[in-house]
């Protein structure tokens, strides 16, 4: 398929209009918030090519997939439940066999708890430092590319407008000598007409004369 050229008859870095002329600033303005806001409009990123498709997050894990629906709707965050971590024995006085039993579960649950807590700190306290060092360093390194990246792109940027502006400029003293040329030339002719409707006047005004002198000799 043929893509459609557009072409722009305007040197915004040589023209002056719309500085010389208040009105065409506001116009300007506002078909400009018209553009913003059809180009709002047009780019969704279910169909522009250049935004990657969404994705959902924590898809299998319905339990971080709430909670961040949680924090987007800025809900309240539910309060720990701290009777899981507590050892209270049986209400009853007269408690069954079952009943301590349970409790008796729940106690080992809870030292099982407390040896993972404490192995994990351990073990963070022997590693932690490093893992959270190397992470740094990755982030680092990626900060870095970034922003080399993006200089690069303001680089790029800021060279196709230099090249913009030194081309409109040169395009544009080549216009105004045109036209200047042009001004001159129709002066010219205007000029040349003007002689010749003198000539003409003149040459009219000599002719009646001989036809009065004709007719003063017969």
């Amino acid at each position: 398929m043929s893509r459609q050229r557009h072409t722009f008859d305007a040197l915004p870095y040589y023209d002056e209009d719309v500085t010389n002329n208040p009105e065409l600033s506001a116009k300007v303005a506002s078909e400009l918030a018209k553009e913003r806001k059809k180009l709002g409009q047009r780019v969704n990123p279910d169909h522009d090519p250049r935004i990657p498709p969404q994705f959902k997050l924590f898809a299998n894990n319905p339990l971080l997939a709430a909670e961040l629906e949680r924090v987007e709707s800025l809900g309240r965050l539910n309060a720990i439940d701290t009777k899981r971590f507590q050892l209270p024995p049986p209400s009853n006085p007269e408690a069954t066999v079952q009943e301590w039993e349970d409790a008796l579960k729940n106690a080992h649950a809870q030292l099982e708890h407390q040896r993972l807590r404490s192995a994990n700190g351990a073990l963070m306290q022997q590693y932690g430092a490093n893992a959270w060092r190397v992470y740094n360093y990755r982030l680092e390194v990626v900060g870095k590319s970034l922003d080399k990246a993006l200089e690069e792109l303001n680089e790029r940027v800021t060279e196709v407008n230099r090249t913009r502006k030194n081309d409109q400029m040169a395009a544009g003293k080549q216009l105004t000598a045109l036209e200047q040329k042009w001004t001159e030339l129709i002066s010219s002719v205007l000029q040349i007409e003007i002689a010749n409707s003198a000539l003409e006047a003149e040459i009219a005004g000599l002719g009646q004369r001989e036809a009065e002198l004709e007719t003063m000799v017969q």
